[in-house]
This record gives C-alpha cells, structure tokens and sequence, in this order.
C-alpha cells in the first residue's frame, strides 16, 4: 500500500458510488454540524450586544431568540420545497438560475462560496479560540493548531463522504445529547423552583446600565442572533451523496437538524432568561461565555460540565466539515454551467469532488494565516453571505410557485415570500451594522467572484465556437512502414478533426482512444461514423478505429499509458508514436487550463524510457491572428 492509498484510501469505482452514498444517520453530522454548532454562539452573538442594558437586556432574548426560530422554520420549509423541486442539488445557485436568471444565481453562488469559506475558518478558529481560552499556554500556538485541525478535516473529506460522516457521527451526538441534558435539568430546576431557580455557582455580576432600548439596538441583535441560521441550506447542496430515496432521506436529515436546533436556540435562551445570565464581554478579565455560566448555574463546575465543554469546543472545530461538504458540491454544479473551471465537476479517487475540497483547504488556510486564526477578527465577515443566498432562494421559489401553480401555491408563495422580506431585511442589516468592522470585504470579494465567473464562461464560449466542427476528416495519402499512431480524443471538436488529419500523415494506421468514465458515449460513436469513417473511405482509406477504455476509478492517463506499453509489447517491432491533441491560445493560463492532461500524458510516456515510444503534438489554433509553426513539438 503506497502512502497516498493508506492516507486517502484505496480509489473507489465509479460503480461503488451506492456504497458511499448516505443516509440520515450520517447525514446529519456531515450536513448539519455548522447549524448544530452554532447553537453554541449564536444566543451569545445576540447577549453580547444586550450588554449595555445590564440585567434588563436578558429580558428581550427569548423574543429575539423565537423571531429567529420562526425565520428558521420559514427557511426549513422553503429547503423542503426547494430539495423536492430541484433533487441534483446545488440549493440557492440552482433555484436562482431556473428562476431568476443568470446573474442573481451568480449572486447566489458567490454568496455561498464566501459564506462557505468564512464558514470553515470561523469554526476552526472558534474552536481553537475556546480552546486557547482553557489553556492560555496555547496561546503562542494558535495558528498552527488551526491549520492541524484544517488539514486532518481535509483529509477526512478526501478519504470520502461516508468516511467523514462516521468520523464525526460522535462528537456531533455526543454535543447534541449534553446540550440537550443541560436544557431538560435546566427546566426541571426552573419548574421545581417555581421560575425563580438559583445557580449552583454564582453568576458574574451583570453590568450596570449604559444604554436605553432601541429598535435598531434590537434589529442589530436579531441580525448577530441569526448567524445560528448559517448551515441550514447545506442538505439541499448535497441532495445527490444520499442514498436513494434521495429526496425523502435529504428531507428527514434536514427536518431533524432543525428540530434539535430550533430545540437548543430555544432551550438555552429560555434558562438563560430563567436564570438571569448577562453575557461578559469578550477579550476582557473575567469573560466566560454563555453555555458555560449557564452549565455551572445548572451542575455546577464537576464531570459533566468539563464532558459538555469538552464536547463544545470539539464541535465547534469541526464544523468546517458542513463548508467541506458542501462547497465542492457547489463549485460542481456552476463548472457544469462553465463559469469554474472543468476540472472542478471531475470526481477523484474517493468518488469526491477533489478539487473544490482542495481549494477550499487553501483559502480557508490563508484566511486563518492572515488573521491569526482570532475568530473576533473573522465574524463581521459571517453571516452576509448566508442571509443572500436564503434571500435569493426565498424569492426563487416564489417565482417557482407562480410558474408552477400547483395545489396551494399561493400558500407556499407566501411563506416564501416572507422569508425573503426577513432575509433580506437581515442582510441590510448585518450590513450597515458590521460594515465598517470588516463586511465591506465581503461587499468587494461577492462581486470580484462574480467578474471572475463571467470571465470564465466567456471564456468556454469562445473556445467551444472556435473549436466546433461540423466538417470531415481530409485524410492524406497512405504511404509505406509507418508506425501505428495513437490518438487520445475526448469529443468531436475541431481539435479532434485536426489531430486526426496530423495522424493521417504520418501514418494509415491510426487508434483513436477515448476514456469512458462512466458516461455514456452515443453522440462521439455518431460522430464518428458521420465525420471520420465515411470520409477515410471516400478517400480509399482504411478509417481508423475507435477504441473507448473503460475507466471504472476515473482515471484518464493511467488507462492510456497503460494501453499504448500493451500495445508496445504485442508488437515488439513496431513505432509508436501518440498524437496529442493540443489548444493553442493568447494567454499561457488558457493554455495551461485546456492542455493539462497532455502535459501528464507526455511526461507518463516519456517516463516509460522506451525509445519505441514517441509523443507529438497537434496543435490547434483557436484564434485567426496567431501565427500556426510549420513543426510540432517531439518528446523523443
């Protein structure tokens, strides 16, 4: 076993994809750990902000913290819609594309891979700061813990879903059942007490009063409150990693993680109403965060309240899995639409979208480098990604219902059409109140991703009109002792019908190879016969053949390497030579993002070290004022 196989696993089949497939069981920590978690910060998010009114504060968050809920289930039921509508995934980007056009499901799109990013750093720098909290002699450490859990969460990801989903099916549960321990002792202590219970430890003293109630004191308060919101849309970007029935096994996981959500949220504020619980300011002498007053108010300082901090702060650090789960999912469906590239819709050795996990590895590594992995420093980012893309898919789902009209439609266009009002009410307002403190950021990045995307498509567009072919192969005259020449085509394209034509010279004898990941291959088989085998006979010409390689892990050059050394050997006396079809463009990025598996063909072959073996390069020039060379290129 080589090192890549025991740290990733063994490649899996495309065939084995059922077996890695999920159900609620695994779904829940896989899908729901950002959601779940946030139960841990965001009654505190909104405290913080009641600081200034003292003990009077305590008093609005259990109306703060049901307006919140209430906009949780408005939001749950309009993912129910959206997961029974739009079963291949993708959420907000797809319901915004079928509905509202191009550039809101840009909007969306965007929305989500930043709130997806933020959502990965900010976890793992919440868990780490809980943490370093414990044990300040952490301190000096803190970025390089951050980056050891980022690595072991990427690796859990790339090893594949269902690898992930039991590694973390016990801390997830385990924080769950605490919690959900400490809410039942808290009401029967509340209850037993008359509504007047006492702490088992003392409460910090709440501050003095500093300010007087204000709408947009409150406003601001429900917006920090509804970071607790974050991760819900995940299930409906994963529909596709549950087993079948899909539809019906997405919509039990996301129904129970807003039940125990909408349990805790509601749970914790009401003990802390109950008990008279004042946040402490962050950062300052004396700060001790929400659930761990009110677990010592409750237990007291012994096992369970270390068990249940514990069970915290593990949590809280792995609740980038939610951000690794989805966002791979995510940047597949737009390199569908060619606005990523390609290679982000390609699945890797695990039966996982390789390429979005690594991408998002790296950005979320660098945000925590930059800033130091404090997660005060990350959270005015949060949250305004998030409440636009529930805000876009709210108002695409209305449009849905106009469209569709079906058994109570008006019904289900209104609830929708209210979570959209709150959403986008909440986005203004997270905005104009966490502008200045970093939002701004997110105001540059959102629309910075969106150029990018467009230039990307832009890009494909021009590409697939240069290269369209709708005209045959010209084959050139046979002449004697050729070598066989070899071929590798993905469809029919004029890069295609020129790398044919450049083998028709050099010999009669042409392989034509395609790797067959799994999808089916009618249309080149059409083409073919219509473009290649009618034009070489016409021309006297035997036409070449066309090989299609089963390829049941993916792979590309590993099948075609190991055809040409097969090849090699039946016949020990014959040349070789692979043509490799190569686009030639403006910019050396272009090149390089079209001419990727060439470069790895040629340097698998040439690796081969066998002299009988050549590679050369057909190129073809997509645009009109470069120059074509009179030679190509010969590895050998």
């Amino acid at each position: 076993m080589n090192i890549v196989d025991l740290i990733v696993g063994k490649p899996l089949k495309t065939s084995d994809e059922r077996a890695e497939q999920i159900g609620p069981a695994e779904g829940i920590p896989i899908f729901g750990l950002d959601a779940l978690s946030s139960a841990a910060y965001g009654p505190e998010a909104a405290l913080s902000l009641l600081i200034p009114l003292g003990v009077l504060g305590v008093r609005y968050i259990l109306p703060v913290s049901l307006a919140i809920i209430t906009l949780l289930f408005i939001v749950f039921f309009s993912y129910l819609q959206t997961i029974a509508a739009y079963p291949s995934g993708g959420g907000s980007y797809t319901v915004a594309r079928s509905n509202l056009g191009t550039l809101p499901s840009l909007l969306a799109a965007a929305a989500l891979l930043t709130d997806y990013i933020l959502t990965a750093a900010v976890g793992i720098s919440a868990g780490v700061g809980a943490l370093v909290s414990a044990l300040p002699s952490l301190q000096p450490h803190t970025v390089s813990i951050c980056v050891a859990i980022l690595l072991i969460i990427t690796v859990l990801n790339l090893r594949g879903v269902r690898d992930a989903g039991i590694a973390f099916m016990m801390p997830t549960y385990l924080f769950v059942g605490t919690l959900l321990v400490l809410i039942v002792a808290g009401l029967i202590r509340v209850l037993a007490s008359g509504g007047h219970p006492v702490p088992v430890t003392p409460l910090p003293a709440p501050p003095p009063v500093t300010a007087a109630v204000t709408y947009w004191l409150l406003l601001k308060v429900f917006a920090s409150g509804c970071t607790a919101l974050t991760g819900v849309e995940a299930v409906s970007n994963g529909v596709r990693a549950f087993r079948e029935p899909a539809v019906k096994n997405a919509q039990r996981t996301l129904t129970v993680i807003i039940i125990i959500l909408a349990a805790l949220l509601g749970g914790i504020s009401y003990l802390v109403k109950a008990y008279g619980i004042v946040a402490t300011a962050p950062g300052q002498p004396g700060y001790q965060s929400v659930l761990s007053m009110l677990l010592s108010a409750v237990f007291g300082k012994g096992v369970f309240y270390y068990l249940t901090i514990a069970s915290i702060l593990l949590v809280l650090s792995l609740s980038a899995n939610t951000a690794f789960a989805d966002f791979p999912r995510l940047c597949r469906a737009i390199a569908q639409n060619n606005y990523l590239p390609h290679a982000f819709a390609y699945r890797g050795r695990r039966l996982v979208y390789t390429y979005g996990i690594a991408v998002l590895a790296v950005l979320t590594g660098l945000l925590l480098v930059l800033f130091g992995g404090v997660t005060d420093r990350l959270i005015p980012l949060y949250a305004v990604g998030a409440f636009l893309a529930f805000t876009l898919s709210q108002t695409g789902m209305v449009v849905h219902w106009f469209k569709k009209r079906g058994p109570h439609w008006l019904k289900s266009a209104l609830v929708n059409g209210l979570g959209a009002f709150v959403a986008g009410i909440t986005v203004i307002v997270v905005l104009l109140a966490k502008f200045t403190e970093g939002a701004w950021i997110t105001v540059i990045f959102i629309p910075t991703l969106i150029f990018f995307f467009r230039a990307i498509r832009r890009h494909y567009h021009a590409v697939a009109l240069a290269t369209a072919s709708t005209s045959p192969v010209e084959p050139a005259a046979s002449h004697g002792a050729p070598p066989i020449a070899i071929v590798p085509i993905d469809r029919w394209s004029r890069i295609t019908k020129q790398a044919l034509e450049f083998a028709s010279r050099i010999s009669p004898e042409i392989i034509a190879i395609h790797v067959e990941p799994g999808e089916h291959t009618e249309l080149l088989h059409d083409d073919w016969r219509r473009y290649v085998e009618t034009s070489f006979r016409k021309a006297g010409r035997q036409p070449p053949a066309l090989t299609v390689l089963p390829s049941p892990y993916r792979f590309v050059i590993i099948p075609l390497v190991q055809y040409v050394l097969e090849l090699s050997a039946k016949d020990p006396q014959r040349r070789i030579v692979v043509v490799i079809p190569t686009l030639i463009e403006d910019r050396w990025y272009e090149y390089f993002l079209h001419n990727q598996r060439g470069r790895l063909l040629e340097w698998a072959l040439l690796a081969q070290g066998n002299e009988r073996i050549s590679t050369l390069s057909s190129p073809c020039y997509v645009s009109d004022h470069l120059r074509p060379p009179e030679q190509t290129r010969s590895n050998h």
